[in-house]
């Protein structure tokens, strides 16, 4: 039973910001420390300073030959079973961790040459030069020092789909990284079937690294080698093509070098400038983010109905008595439209120390599209705030300037107002263009009709298909992440 069946959220994967998972099996994903460097958002940074923090002591304590203290960082990892995340292994007694990040993998640390060159700089690394080190020990040792950070998530995430939380449940070992000590103490959590629960954000889980072995493999170091090879001119991998090209095939280099970890590893230590120069450019290269199709397939739920969750918003009646639902709802449908663009929704978000309140608040990760676009123009939208009204009378300057009032350089300068109707639709938005042009900041105004468009919009570009009749230019299909109606009134605003 998945968390939102357990807790009756009359919500599915779609249109959560979390990872639904089973509370009771696992679901094939892990959390990948890299896309988590690519996070720019408080809770982001946060993270980062964690794992930097973590990983560096350990380094330190290794390259001193501090045993004790090596032993001390690494005997606190244990087999987080709380996140529900990757293959189902039993109880965490069972496979020994945190002995074995004690142990054994302090001691093969120690031995590396990787590490004493430097090439070990990030937990990642481990996974390239370290034996028996893999994704799912990469996944399990991040959540053990992202702990503290994923506690306050479900904190979150708790409070905005009212999810109960036991009071007095041990944290287990979080990392402090100002300290640079494990912590442990009480906090709340949720218990379904009497065991611990961690949400993760579905923005930092993937099917794999994305400091891929076999992408580093065969896009860095075979290329290497075979440029190697066909630059010695007694080298008996080359065969001579009929131009005169010198030519040396893969299955060569696999057959002379192997392709294993070991043989990996190997080569890689020889050319420490491979390693390095794959890890510049996948930094430079934000992970793709799961999309709702993969999570879906991965946890066993339904990718979401565009239609069915534009439908509930439409038929909210209009009035105070049932704000609350039409905002659950506007929220439940843009999560979903907008995803991976904007995450973590924070709901009834408190800022001027509680004097003001914002409906809903996303993290802006875009990296393409209408929300990076925004981004590219050196407009400040590190957050995107929505403002939802679910009024039976006119919409006018009060609302306006309420949600204007809420921008700031810092926490952004663009918010969405969703309300039903319209009396005089062209006359508020030339208001909101007033805004615009007052640099108060910029809003989107968006109405019933509004929000059929933005449905309309996503699922042509998720149901597009090639004309059948040829045409002289190539068709460009359209990008859900694109929003037409978003960027006609943002040019509306500007104009």
């Amino acid at each position: 039973m998945r968390v939102s069946e357990f807790y009756n959220l009359n919500r599915n994967q779609g249109t959560l910001d979390f990872v639904d998972v089973d509370t009771v099996k696992d679901v094939p994903v892990y959390i990948d420390p890299s896309t988590i460097r690519h996070l720019s958002d408080d809770w982001g940074k946060e993270c980062i300073r964690m794992l930097t923090t973590f990983f560096d002591s350990v380094l330190d304590a290794v390259r001193l030959k501090d045993k004790a203290r090596a032993t001390y960082l690494l005997g606190n990892l244990g087999e987080p079973n709380e996140t529900h995340l990757g293959i189902s292994k039993g109880a965490s007694a069972g496979r020994g961790f945190g002995k074995w990040m004690s142990s054994e993998f302090a001691s093969k640390l120690a031995q590396s040459q990787a590490a004493k060159t430097g090439l070990i700089e990030d937990l990642e690394d481990t996974a390239f030069f370290i034996d028996k080190v893999g994704k799912d020990v990469i996944s399990d040792v991040t959540t053990n020092i992202i702990r503290g950070q994923l506690i306050a998530y479900t904190h979150q995430m708790a409070l905005a789909f009212n999810i109960p939380l036991s009071a007095g449940v041990d944290s287990g070992p979080v990392w402090n990284p100002q300290s640079l000590k494990w912590e442990n103490g009480l906090t709340e959590l949720p218990l379904p079937d009497g065991k611990k629960l961690l949400l993760v954000p579905k923005a930092i889980v993937r099917h794999d690294l994305h400091l891929s072995q076999s992408d580093y493999y065969r896009n860095h170091l075979v290329p290497r080698l075979q440029a190697e090879e066909e630059a010695d001119p007694r080298s008996r991998l080359v065969t001579v093509l009929k131009s005169g090209k010198r030519k040396v095939y893969r299955r060569e280099i696999e057959e002379k070098y192997g392709k294993g970890k070991p043989d990996v590893r190997r080569e890689t230590l020889q050319r420490p400038d491979v390693y390095r120069h794959f890890k510049e450019i996948k930094s430079q290269v934000t992970p793709d983010a799961m999309s709702h199709f993969e999570l879906s397939a991965a946890n066993d739920s339904p990718p979401p109905d565009y239609r069915a969750l534009l439908q509930a918003v439409l038929d909210t009646p209009v009035g105070n008595a049932d704000a609350n639902r039409y905002h659950s709802r506007v929220e439940a449908l843009l999560t979903a439209l907008f995803y991976p663009s904007l995450i973590m929704p924070e709901m009834e978000h408190e800022i001027h120390e509680g004097r003001k309140r914002i409906d809903i608040t996303y993290t802006n990760h875009a990296k393409d599209g209408f929300f990076d676009f925004l981004i590219r123009h050196k407009i400040p939208v590190q957050y995107v705030f929505v403002e939802c009204k679910n009024y039976g009378r006119e919409v006018a300057n009060p609302e306006l300037d309420q949600l204007s009032s809420r921008f700031s350089p810092l926490r952004g300068k663009f918010g969405i107002l969703a309300c039903r109707s319209f009396k005089d639709k062209d006359r508020f938005l030339a208001r909101c263009r007033d805004t615009s042009l007052d640099r108060r900041g910029f809003v989107v105004a968006l109405d019933d009709s509004d929000m059929t468009r933005l449905v309309e919009d996503v699922t042509a570009a998720i149901e597009w298909t090639p004309s059948e009749t040829p045409s002289t230019q190539p068709e460009v299909p359209p990008r859900v992440e694109d929003y037409p109606l978003l960027r006609e009134r943002y040019r509306l605003l500007v104009s």
